[in-house]
């Protein structure tokens, strides 16, 4: 029979080392190609956190909410319309629940453009 309690203490500090370490390591995103770096961005649930709401290729347990990120680059032909929609979305669509990125400051400016970068080239 497993000792319960040690079962238990080892299960916690799984838990604790999984929600403590990032996705992404700095160093690992610095290395990578700004495509790639939007692409962590997008994908990673404490920043951009795209895939809660939207369908990406390649994401995993991706939303269904918003619009499918597909064909971006026929959708937003020009990259400073998609850039403004991440950066605060309300401003063509008050009613809208995607998140102000920009003007909320969850993102930086840099993150926004690696974003944007990424997005387009879907």
């Amino acid at each position: 029979m497993i000792n319960k309690k040690a079962f238990l203490m080892a299960k916690l500090g799984l838990t604790v080392a999984i929600l403590a370490s990032p996705i992404f390591a700095a160093e690992d995103v610095e290395s990578m190609s700004r495509l790639e770096q939007g692409k962590a961005i997008t994908f990673n649930r404490s920043k951009g956190n795209c895939l809660a709401c939207h369908y990406v290729e390649g994401g995993e347990l991706t939303g269904n909410y918003g619009p499918p990120l597909i064909a971006m680059k026929m959708r937003y032909p020009d990259r400073d319309d998609l850039r403004a929609q991440i950066w605060d979305a309300t401003t063509k669509n008050p009613d809208t629940r995607m998140p102000p990125f920009g003007r909320n400051r969850i993102l930086t400016e840099e993150e926004i453009d690696l974003v944007t970068d990424y997005i387009q080239s879907l």
